[in-house]
């Protein structure tokens, strides 16, 4: 893909951003560099290559899913000022 000054202060313009002649000239140069490198890697053949989700071969250590906390949902809600079926009850706040 090739870039003109004209692109660059067109995309300047649209990002509100003012820039110089020499800015823009900058900006062209790097831009064409960082596209330049895209194409390159773009014409590499990778179909043999099967995805994969991170880039080293890693798996996380899991601890097991075991219940470690007794069922107190009797005892709080013994505490608490209205329950119903399980459920608390609150005052209803929005008509």
């Amino acid at each position: 893909m090739s870039l003109s000054l004209d692109d660059i202060k067109r995309v300047a313009n649209l990002a509100c951003i003012e820039v110089s002649e020499t800015e823009a000239a900058t900006a062209l140069i790097q831009l064409s560099g960082i596209f330049g490198l895209i194409e390159q890697m773009q014409a590499v053949d990778t179909s043999a290559i099967e995805p994969m989700s991170h880039a080293q071969d890693v798996v996380q250590r899991l601890r097991d899913d075991t219940v470690t906390e007794s069922d107190q949902r009797e005892l709080f809600q013994s505490i608490a000022p209205k329950t119903e079926a399980g459920l608390y009850l609150v005052p209803k706040v929005i008509e």
